[in-house]
């Protein structure tokens, strides 16, 4: 098979970090990728890597799943024939695809469609099954989703996809920072968490902003690297006014990409409330580069993280049981520094995306030729 002939239409909800790898990959596999995402929404600063072409809906403030919207990705289907069509969430860009009667359809969980969102109604749980079962692959990045895909689909076990998407380890890696953030913000000597989750209900960060509130009762020395904007922004913003934590959060918005290694070099350990996770992406970064990590004890965190070992767990939705584990994590410093150690060893064993991905590539190439 000409892998250069290979036309691949990828459909996201946006433009992000996630978004860019993949399509970058597509192109280094000798394919000819389209990208169609769902909103004009673009979290990478990054330009689409070359070689891919991207397609915009007529209406982009249509709601996603629309008459219209299904009629017009028939057209560009019928009109460009791809390959092969690579598409999530599963409620949203992958409905659409299988409304649209795309085929082959490989579906992308992106962790919470299918962890929380595929069990949250009667009608998600129709879609979610419909989607799955027009789907002739799904690909996924934790056991968790693997098994729900079983609990919500008759797709054979083969045709299921499993692996963490990964980082680029050549970026991600231990290191002085390059930033004179600590003494810019004259916290050199000070304990430091970093958080770089969007700020979205589903990962909490108001329960994270409470949780450090209660932290700072018993270890004053810590301090707060808020990365990350969302739809919950201003609520956040009040919420770190009302409990007197301005001095000690610094929420500088969203970080470049580019700039991440060296924000996550400037902390002593990387904290999430997420209440849903599949393989965390910010959570191997925050690995990689040597951080002991705290997280909720819930899915996808479960394949990563042991207590004691790599960091420490928390009951999601707990801001008493986050600055508890917070707690143990930065009041031992030895302890923290086999963290350190364990975490890097862990990334690299098993979050190479370059290793890991030509398991997608073999997929996706034996569907659209079978």
């Amino acid at each position: 098979m000409d892998r250069s002939r290979l036309k691949v239409l990828y459909i996201s909800r946006g433009y992000t970090t996630h978004d860019h790898r993949f399509l970058r990959s597509f192109v280094e596999a000798g394919w000819a990728p389209m990208h169609l995402p769902l909103l004009d929404e673009k979290l990478d600063a990054r330009p689409l890597p070359n070689g891919v072409t991207t397609e915009a809906w007529a209406d982009p403030a249509a709601p996603i799943i629309e008459r219209n919207r299904r009629d017009a990705l028939v057209k560009l289907l019928a009109d460009e024939r791809p390959d092969v069509v690579i598409a999530g969430p599963v409620q949203s860009g992958a409905f659409l695809a299988a409304l649209a009667r795309a085929r082959p359809l490989v579906t992308v969980s992106w962790g919470t469609d299918l962890l929380v969102d595929a069990d949250a109604s009667p009608r998600s749980r129709f879609i979610t099954r419909y989607t799955l079962d027009s789907s002739a692959a799904v690909f996924g990045d934790c056991r968790a989703v693997r098994e729900a895909v079983h609990r919500h689909s008759s797709l054979a076990d083969e045709r299921i996809v499993t692996f963490p998407w990964g980082i680029d380890l050549t970026r991600f890696r231990p290191g002085s920072s390059g930033l004179t953030l600590r003494a810019d913000l004259g916290w050199e000597t000070n304990d430091i968490f970093i958080a770089t989750r969007s700020w979205e209900p589903v990962y909490a960060v108001d329960v994270l902003v409470r949780a450090f509130a209660l932290l700072r009762q018993r270890h004053a020395h810590a301090r707060l690297l808020l990365l990350g904007d969302g739809s919950l922004d201003s609520e956040i913003r009040q919420l770190v006014d009302e409990l007197g934590l301005k001095d000690v959060i610094h929420a500088p918005g969203r970080a470049p990409y580019d700039s991440l290694p060296d924000y996550f070099r400037s902390a002593d350990a990387y904290v999430s409330a997420a209440v849903s996770d599949g393989t965390s992406i910010s959570l191997l970064e925050a690995m990689a580069c040597g951080l002991p990590v705290v997280v909720s004890n819930s899915f996808g965190n479960l394949e990563w993280v042991s207590e004691g070992v790599h960091g420490a767990l928390a009951r999601p939705g707990d801001p008493e049981s986050l600055a508890d584990a917070m707690f143990r994590v930065i009041s031992h410093p030895d302890n923290a520094a086999r963290m350190r150690e364990a975490n890097i060893s862990t990334a690299h064993t098993h979050a190479n995306w370059d290793s890991n991905f030509p398991s997608l590539v073999k997929l996706v190439e034996t569907l659209a030729t079978s």
